[in-house]
């Protein structure tokens, strides 16, 4: 029996992290905050693509056989009848690989209100002044309006997931997404976990909602933003609003689709 095979994306700052320290809580699930397999299947279809002149003895069943057989690498000591959660923001942007090597498998999508994601982001940025981020290019002279721009500008770290989350929504795809809010799994984790599990297909486990703890220590320093990937304690809603210019809230807004019913696809399930 070969393990299920599930994948978790969306956007930075929304929960994502919160998601995996749930479902690891259970021997029957696998997630981390991030898996390199993305990146590793780009590079084998690139070099098993016409780039390579010996690429004309591969079919493509031995193309998606091998992705497939180093994907169970990765994930190797998984107990068989474990369901495997892979984690990337690229995933969205590859759902026609996603579906060909894995015909089952899901996408939990993980967002939020945009004002508050970059909110989030500040946070951090200020909780952290003595190490200027990777993600701004370690540069210690930036401002609010010049950082969100940076997240937001072609191929940033935000742009690029939300571009990508857009193009899976109005794609054929579309049917495999589960748009999880982090204001739903926070206010109520116990009703989003039941949906997510029935959205999979599994029997939802016990989750202790109580007492949640996840920390990768050695990748957010290395980011330059300590603290961008821990989770500890009892999953809380906290209403707050976002610490952020009334100008740059009016523009974020506009963005999250999802909190819009009529903007949101037909036949894409949000929670």
């Amino acid at each position: 029996m070969m393990s299920r095979v599930h994948f978790i994306s969306g956007l930075p700052r929304s929960g994502s992290t919160l998601l995996a320290a749930l479902l690891r809580q259970n021997a029957g699930f696998r997630a981390g905050i991030i898996s390199p397999m993305a990146g590793l299947l780009a590079s084998m279809a690139r070099q098993m693509s016409y780039k390579n002149e010996t690429s004309i003895f591969i079919s493509d069943d031995q193309r998606a056989a091998i992705m497939r057989a180093a994907f169970f690498a990765y994930h190797r000591g998984t107990p068989p009848a474990a369901v495997i959660f892979d984690t990337n923001r690229v995933w969205t942007a590859r759902l026609p690989l996603l579906a060909r090597l894995f015909p089952d498998c899901r996408v939990i999508c993980m967002v939020r209100s945009m004002p508050m994601i970059i909110d989030s982001f500040e946070r951090l940025f200020r909780e952290n002044p003595l190490m200027p981020s990777r993600m701004f290019d370690h540069d210690p002279g930036t401002n609010l309006y010049t950082r969100t721009d940076t997240l937001l500008a072609p191929g940033g770290t935000l742009a690029f997931a939300y571009n990508a989350l857009r193009d899976a929504v109005w794609g054929r795809n579309a049917r495999r997404l589960l748009l999880l809010r982090y204001e739903s799994l926070a206010a109520d984790p116990a009703y989003a976990m039941r949906v997510l599990c029935d959205f999979i297909g599994e029997p939802a486990p016990a989750f202790d909602f109580d007492n949640v703890a996840l920390d990768e220590p050695a990748y957010d320093a290395q980011l330059g933003l300590p603290g961008l990937h821990r989770v500890s304690g009892p999953v809380l809603h906290r209403e707050r609003e976002p610490a952020l210019p009334p100008d740059l809230i009016r523009r974020l807004r506009l963005l999250s689709f999802w909190d819009d019913p009529a903007a949101a696809p037909a036949g894409v399930t949000i929670v």
